[in-house]
């Protein structure tokens, strides 16, 4: 019989410092582990390489007294750098199941245009990320290009109660502060970090993951880039390259250990950056693709799940800079399919990085989720004949 993830915790030996916690160590990602994916990747496989987006994250790690674990934080994606305070990027939306927030999208579904940073952080310090957000926006000085004190950000969450001590409303405004100032090119940090840090997916510590794809149009080159909250699915659903990988790792379920009829109630929040000059209707098209690539690792988006999914363009800066009557540019429909594409295998690879970079933690009031073995993964792709070597 196996162990109650309740009680296994006894069964486990006593853990270094870093492994318990889950402080992230740069690691090995999938593609090293010998997972296949579709596409080609850009130079960092990694959001960061559309040109001009900036990632930024704040980890917060602390043990309380009484049992209490803070294991939450803020990642901050800008779409042009500081540039985003005044240039707004095309943008659309798409939520596949609606149990969570995206705050802004309203506006985004109006206007059509991303205006500011999307930000990501737990369920229930939403409010105090979306409030800092607007004051770090005022203190950089200058109103927006219409000449109004005007933001309404974006801020996305995903529910890490079960090892952050969510209700402690442990991010601070200063979190926010540091995960915007801090946002930089180059490559992203992942697993258990940033708005990351407490969240699991398909019963394995998960958290924060990126992708990217190189896309040929027309004779030029665009980029697909995909960053992913990932807190979301079930073990037994759990298909890695096409092998039913949470079939074979049975063990140490965190959610359906004595439910099988246990549902998917975790979340999943999907930001698809692009340089490739889309028209906003197209750029929701391009969000709902991210759908697909969840599928591929076998989710079910079922009623408790919030998957939320939002795209933009870093093209067309001249024609948002605020003029009257400009020209933008746009891609026929015909030639999105290889877009599209892209956005579901950077969506795929990206949640498998978030869970092959996690390491295992223990969270609050004794709970703890593992982490994704790599040499388990990479035995089973092997035997199914999946495993580049």
């Amino acid at each position: 019989m196996k162990p109650n993830m309740r009680n296994a915790l006894a069964l486990i030996p006593i853990l270094a410092l870093a492994l318990v916690t889950g402080v992230s160590q740069a690691g090995p990602r999938a593609r090293d582990l010998g997972v296949p994916f579709d596409g080609q990747p850009g130079p960092l496989n990694a959001i960061t390489d559309v040109v001009g987006v900036t990632v930024g994250q704040v980890t917060l790690i602390e043990d309380l007294d009484g049992g209490k674990k803070v294991r939450t934080g803020v990642t901050a994606i800008l779409p042009r750098g500081r540039d985003s305070l005044n240039l707004h990027a095309f943008a659309g939306w798409f939520a596949l199941n609606g149990a969570g927030e995206l705050t802004g999208t309203t506006w985004v579904e109006e206007s059509g245009e991303l205006e500011g940073p999307v930000l990501l952080t737990n369920t229930h310090s939403v409010g105090v990320v979306h409030d800092a957000a607007i004051a770090w926006r005022v203190r950089q000085g200058d109103p927006d290009p219409t000449g109004y004190w005007w933001s309404n950000d974006v801020v996305g969450e995903t529910w890490d109660g079960y090892l952050n001590d969510i209700n402690g409303f442990h991010v601070r405004a200063a979190d926010v502060d540091q995960a915007l100032e801090k946002a930089t090119t180059g490559p992203v940090e992942e697993g258990s970090v940033g708005a990351g840090t407490g969240t699991i997916c398909y019963e394995f510590k998960c958290g924060i993951g990126t992708a990217s794809r190189r896309v040929a149009i027309d004779g030029r080159e665009h980029i697909v880039g995909v960053l992913v909250q990932a807190n979301h699915g079930l073990r037994d659903t759990l298909r890695i390259a096409g092998v039913p990988i949470g079939q074979q790792l049975r063990e140490h379920r965190v959610y359906s250990q004595d439910n099988e009829a246990a549902s998917e109630s975790g979340s999943i929040i999907i930001v698809i950056a692009t340089d490739a000059p889309l028209l906003p209707h197209q750029l929701k098209r391009l969000a709902r693709r991210a759908a697909l690539g969840l599928a591929r690792m076998g989710s079910t988006s079922d009623n408790g799940s919030g998957d939320i999914f939002i795209a933009f363009s870093t093209a067309n800066a001249a024609p948002l800079r605020g003029a009257p009557l400009s020209l933008a540019e746009f891609m026929s429909n015909s030639e999105l399919d290889a877009v599209f594409r892209a956005t579901v295998q950077a969506t795929e690879e990206a949640i498998v990085n978030a869970m092959v970079a996690a390491k295992d933690m223990q969270g609050t009031e004794g709970h703890y989720a593992l982490a994704l073995p790599h040499a388990d993964l990479a035995a089973l792709l092997e035997h199914y004949g999946r495993l580049i070597k």
